[in-house]
């Protein structure tokens, strides 16, 4: 049975929830702000997924999934928004939330919505079945991007991911060698279609350069092309000399 931790201020949606995915057969746990949250998270008491409320009295949801990730856990976490803050959404996908969903949303969504974050190592014949098979690992410089654990093993180390993360990096070898927009980032990887501030996007390409580059400062294979986007290169020509 897996285990959810609901973090959510308003009572009676936090007890809604609980009871219906526990009518789902999860095992649902209330907390009702992020100092309680971060406390459960970190404690021994293991958590398969959170559901994440931004607006939370005291320490909000950004910096709860900011210290999570912090302290290496990358549990998947669900972010509830208000309906139609673009800007929330991306600052919660770039502190690490895996996925988000705008208030009020419908059960069923939830429910799905989990169910895909909990099928992490289902990633790869989800994609078989949507006619974009791909290998289990995927090899390029010294880096081995592994899907199905969520991870680049670089240099003898290994370097979790989040689900967001791994799409990003998933949707740049799938286009190797090809200039990829911003805007093409964000509604193609997040699915926001709105008119906002593509900064996420700069700030996770930042991260993915820490884990994927010699010298981040100066990469090699995640170019930045100026008044474009970025493109992936899995061997550059320097590399082939």
């Amino acid at each position: 049975m897996s285990r959810v931790l609901i973090v959510e201020d308003e009572e009676h949606l936090a007890a809604g929830l609980r009871f219906n995915l526990e009518a789902e057969g999860y095992d649902a746990v209330v907390a009702g702000s992020g100092e309680d949250a971060i406390e459960k998270l970190l404690a021994a008491n293991r958590f398969d997924l959170v559901v994440l409320d931004v607006m939370l009295p005291g320490i909000d949801g950004f910096e709860v999934v900011k210290r999570l990730r912090e302290a290496g856990n990358y549990m998947p976490v669900l972010l509830l928004t208000a309906r139609g803050q673009a800007e929330d959404v991306l600052r919660g996908l770039s502190a690490g939330a895996d996925d988000y969903l705008p208030k009020p949303f419908d059960l069923e969504i939830l429910v799905a919505r989990i169910q895909g974050l909990l099928r992490r190592k289902e990633w790869a014949r989800k994609q078989e079945s949507e006619g974009q098979a791909e290998p289990a690992e995927y090899a390029f410089g010294d880096n081995r991007l592994d899907f199905q654990r969520q991870l680049i093993a670089r240099n003898g180390a290994e370097q979790p991911l989040t689900l967001m993360e791994l799409n990003l990096l998933r949707h740049f070898i799938r286009n190797e060698g090809k200039n990829v927009s911003r805007k093409a980032l964000l509604e193609e990887v997040w699915g926001v279609r709105e008119d906002t501030d593509t900064r996420a996007i700069d700030n996770f390409v930042v991260r993915l350069r820490r884990y994927i580059e010699d010298d981040p400062a100066k990469p090699k294979h995640l170019l930045t092309v100026r008044g474009v986007g970025y493109r992936f290169v899995a061997e550059p020509a320097d590399s082939l000399e």
